[in-house]
């Protein structure tokens, strides 16, 4: 352990500006922000191997930091986290217990302490910044530091838990970029079943949708039903409803009992589930229209046409990137009726309280520049949701995509 290591666990009280300027002195000579315990122990003896894991000084503060502390003594502290962030300290590294400082915070009850907002934000920017710098080549770039910094934030990226899926956990060892949790085509052409309330793909048992998720769906399709009037008491003469990602079926069984139709619209693409659309008759409702393929594909066809508008959309699909939904924005925006709502199940990075926090700000930052606001209402998951039997709904899952204990539920339409 180093002394900027020992500076960050607080060992002299009271916690004053002393701190800072040691901080900032120990940064200023060089010493990396995100210089860890491991890399430290490892120089002092004279071990080579790896680090496999990334304890900073951040990690540190999160950890030491007094769980009572004056205003004036937590500026200080605040500063000290803003001063690494500064330097190119990662809000997202995890640390031997496979923790990120966002979760020690939470894990000490600490969320509501203005570090754990400083490390959102951090999030989010890094986020924005690496989502900018992936638009250029970065080889033009001839200036030594931006060079290095992009390197910085390229090492930082493979060691970040940020897990940019709908319903995706971060990545495994043993997921290759072309598993179906991973990658869309092997995702289309993995078999999928549907057992003990829930779908899975077969082979891999990766959980694609469960039971569980019915209140979730239930707030969708509330929000959806919003859509239908133009004000308040007078209901659209032509209402309808897109819902991209059968699975289940759930939202669309609520959509069919509860929203006055005038079409409901289902996309779908993959084949087991388009089987299954067929064997449970909904081919054959009058009012139901499915969509085969890729939303990619068969959104763009109808936006093409410019002759039907939706007054609710729906998102929920399995294997895809946030990347995905920026460009399901792209025709969102084109698609919607001026009083329609589009909403989604929020599962992006919901298997870390932290992570899950930057998605959402960055959702809200994302849909305005569309001119869309988008509201969150927060659900507590009851815990006995996720238990059946006496046992988790994910014993028999290989991987799961919650665990956070409240849900953001989107409500997104056009701005006043």
């Amino acid at each position: 352990m180093s002394d900027l290591h020992d500076l960050c666990k607080f060992p002299n009280r009271p916690i004053n500006n002393e701190y800072l300027d040691q901080l900032k002195y120990y940064l200023e000579s060089g010493i990396p922000s995100t210089y860890t315990i491991e890399e430290a122990y490892n120089y002092t003896n004279n071990i080579e191997t790896e680090p496999t894991s990334t304890t900073t000084p951040l990690h540190l503060i999160c950890t030491h930091l007094p769980k009572e502390v004056s205003n004036e003594k937590q500026e200080i502290v605040n500063s000290m986290v803003s001063t690494l962030f500064e330097y190119g300290a990662g809000w997202s590294l995890i640390d031997i217990n496979n923790d990120t400082p966002g979760c020690i915070l939470i894990k000490r009850d600490l969320k509501s302490n203005p570090i754990y907002d400083l490390i959102v934000d951090a999030g989010v920017r890094a986020e924005l910044l690496l989502r900018k710098v992936s638009e250029y080549d970065m080889e033009i770039i001839e200036d030594d530091e931006e060079n290095e910094l992009y390197k910085q934030f390229e090492q930082e990226e493979e060691q970040e838990v940020v897990p940019e899926l709908v319903k995706e956990e971060q990545a495994e060892v043993d997921d290759a970029p072309d598993a179906p949790s991973q990658n869309q085509e092997s995702y289309l052409n993995s078999k999928l079943e549907y057992v003990d309330n829930a779908l899975i793909t077969k082979d891999r048992k990766d959980g694609v949708m469960m039971s569980w998720e019915s209140n979730i769906m239930k707030l969708g399709c509330d929000t959806l039903k919003k859509g239908s009037f133009i004000e308040p008491n007078e209901l659209d003469s032509e209402v309808n409803i897109l819902n991209i990602g059968f699975g289940m079926g759930i939202i669309d069984t609520m959509i069919q009992n509860e929203i006055p139709l005038t079409k409901h619209y289902i996309c779908e693409a993959h084949p087991d589930v388009l089987k299954k659309l067929k064997e449970d008759g909904w081919y054959d409702r009058s009012n139901v229209v499915i969509l085969e393929g890729r939303w990619q594909d068969k959104l763009n066809e109808i936006l093409s046409n410019g002759n039907l508008f939706f007054n609710g959309i729906y998102y929920d699909t399995f294997s895809e990137h946030y990347s995905d939904m920026l460009d399901l924005f792209d025709i969102v925006v084109g698609l919607l009726k001026p009083h329609g709502i589009f909403s989604f199940f929020n599962g992006l990075g919901a298997d870390r309280q932290v992570i899950y926090d930057v998605y959402k700000k960055l959702v809200d930052l994302d849909l305005s520049n569309y001119g869309l606001d988008c509201k969150f209402t927060e659900v507590e998951v009851p815990k006995s949701t996720l238990i059946q039997n006496d046992k988790s709904v994910w014993d028999d899952v290989k991987r799961s995509y919650w665990s956070c204990p409240i849900y953001y539920h989107p409500e997104i339409k056009y701005i006043d």
